[in-house]
């Protein structure tokens, strides 16, 4: 069989940070494609890979049987060469805050094409600004993904609150028979409001402040409202999470408490943004519109459409839609309207109408 040629991609380009590591290696894993990362995190100030990073690529290294080089802390340069993609059970460590989450949804679609189900446990951050919280991952995307034919199921056994992490999750995962298409263009019954307030070694009435804000400024009834005193975690922390949760989606939205910032201030910062993605009138968050692309992708290699409407398309997003047209042949179209908010379809072919390209340099050698 003749070898497949291997992509080389700059990580400097588009958003210039680890989720162009992170998306590669999960593509090359899934698709066989061998590739070579340059110029890693040469966007940020701090270039080459962290913890974070590295416990991905080792992640994927193993569920995958790949040859790896490169792989130490502050690399610049990566080669991956997949090979047979293995489920079974896995135990991963990140170490201090580094996200649990990424690390959990960069092997993820390699599990879902794997050849036996996984249970995978994580060590790390499952709270911090900086990456996809655990709740997030939980009531926003895994639903989601229920919907494309993915049975992923997660649970968190210890938080991990910045800056002291020590959390720790487990995913279970089902190989997929095949990742289906989904429609996203609107919202679909009324609103259903929760907040939920947690707190891990620190008084209860920090949570209790938070919520009250909320509850004053939105007039939401008092069962929309609880706090958590967490037990198990790492350290201490707080996080108020605004659930708008709809018929066909949940956003979640998440004010990180901090040392100095009062509790009513991480409060109102929350509900602004709430706010903002209400009065948006699109379902999909601009996060959770850069997390859909890839296994959108994924199904449109399966021969299935997906659709969705968020806000303007953020250079993550703008990045990971150069990183998907490397590995998949890919139709993506992403037309602005005149209110501000992106359509965005996702179907089998190879060109991008509308979408820029960040990473003019990959290319095959």
């Amino acid at each position: 069989m003749r070898a497949k040629r291997m992509i080389e991609i700059n990580g400097s380009e588009g958003e210039g940070g680890g989720q162009i590591v992170r998306s590669s290696l999960a593509l090359a894993a899934v698709t066989g494609q061998p590739i070579r990362l340059t110029n890693i995190r040469g966007g940020r100030k701090k270039p080459g890979l962290l913890r974070q990073h590295l416990a991905g690529v080792r992640a994927i290294q193993q569920v995958c049987s790949g040859e790896v080089s490169g792989d130490q802390l502050g690399s610049g340069e990566l080669t991956l060469v997949p090979g047979q993609l293995s489920g079974g059970d896995h135990h991963f460590e990140v170490g201090s805050a580094g996200s649990a989450v990424l690390v959990a949804q960069t092997i993820l679609p390699v599990l879902l094409h794997a050849d036996a189900p996984s249970t995978i446990t994580i060590g790390g951050g499952t709270h911090a600004s900086w990456a996809p919280p655990f709740d997030f991952f939980l009531r926003c995307y895994l639903p989601l993904l229920a919907g494309m034919n993915a049975k992923v199921e997660a649970e968190i056994e210890s938080h991990g609150f910045y800056p002291a992490g020590g959390g720790r999750i487990v995913m279970k995962v089902e190989p997929s028979t095949g990742i289906t298409g989904l429609a996203l263009t609107d919202r679909a019954g009324s609103l259903q409001p929760k907040v939920t307030a947690l707190v891990s070694r620190i008084p209860e009435t920090v949570g209790q402040r938070e919520c009250d804000v909320i509850a004053r400024k939105t007039g939401w009834g008092q069962k929309a409202f609880q706090v958590v005193d967490v037990q198990q975690s790492g350290g201490p922390g707080n996080v108020v999470m605004i659930e708008l949760g709809f018929d066909n989606i949940s956003e979640l939205i998440i004010g990180f408490g901090k040392v100095g910032v009062k509790a009513e201030q991480v409060a109102r910062a929350a509900l602004r943004e709430a706010r903002a993605y209400l009065a948006s009138d699109v379902p999909v968050g601009v996060y959770l519109a850069d997390q859909l692309l890839l296994p959108m992708g994924l199904a449109a290699r399966n021969g299935h459409r997906s659709e969705f409407r968020t806000g303007p398309l953020s250079l993550h997003s703008q990045t990971h839609i150069d990183v998907l047209r490397n590995f998949l042949e890919v139709n993506i179209q992403c037309v602005s309207n005149e209110n501000g908010s992106v359509h965005v379809i996702v179907e089998g072919g190879n060109d991008c109408i509308g979408c820029s390209s960040p990473l003019r340099e990959a290319k095959r050698v």
